[in-house]
């Protein structure tokens, strides 16, 4: 079983490097299944936290997050966009996958719900696992993979390297 993680202090750095890593590996013929996010999509909040999610490899694009209005201090994740967006990734073949990507191991993931199972199914099926990890959520993320997991650097070419040793 092989997972790594990478993370950045940089706001939206994780984001731009596994959609770099997905357009690169799929132009490649790479089978890809998982989540990344779409760089297409501006957020309308000064802070960023408003977000699409592509499916891979193909698959439809997902708002994740919810408007709480103006002044709204409070998480935006929409727990059942991410249902959906869990369900997507889960419908994918898995049988033919080369790679399992998740943009960020978040709230729900350190809280157990999310794409914990997603990413266990992946590893059943032989197939690596990238997750993007925010600071915030690390040692969440180090609870969840145990010994199992490798940190990267962010970026690119470190990240690629990894995807073809394994």
């Amino acid at each position: 079983m092989k997972i790594a993680c990478v993370s950045s202090k940089e706001r939206g750095k994780i984001d731009r490097i596994l959609f770099d890593v997905a357009v690169q590996l799929q132009a490649g013929d790479v089978s890809l299944v998982g989540i990344v996010k779409d760089q297409d999509y501006a957020s309308s909040f000064e802070n960023g936290c408003d977000m699409k999610v592509r499916v891979l490899p193909e698959g439809p694009v997902i708002k994740i997050t919810q408007n709480l209005g103006a002044g709204s201090d409070a998480c935006r994740l929409d727990p059942g966009a991410i249902a959906n967006a869990v369900s997507c990734v889960e419908a994918s073949s898995f049988d033919q996958a080369d790679l399992f990507i998740l943009n960020k191991f978040g709230p729900e993931e350190a809280a157990g719900r999310g794409f914990c199972s997603v990413i266990g199914n992946a590893l059943e099926h032989g197939i690596p696992v990238l997750v993007g990890v925010s600071t915030e959520n690390k040692s969440a993320f180090d609870t969840f993979a145990g010994e199992l997991a490798v940190t990267l650097a962010d970026d690119t070419k470190e990240i690629l390297d990894w995807f073809r040793k394994n």
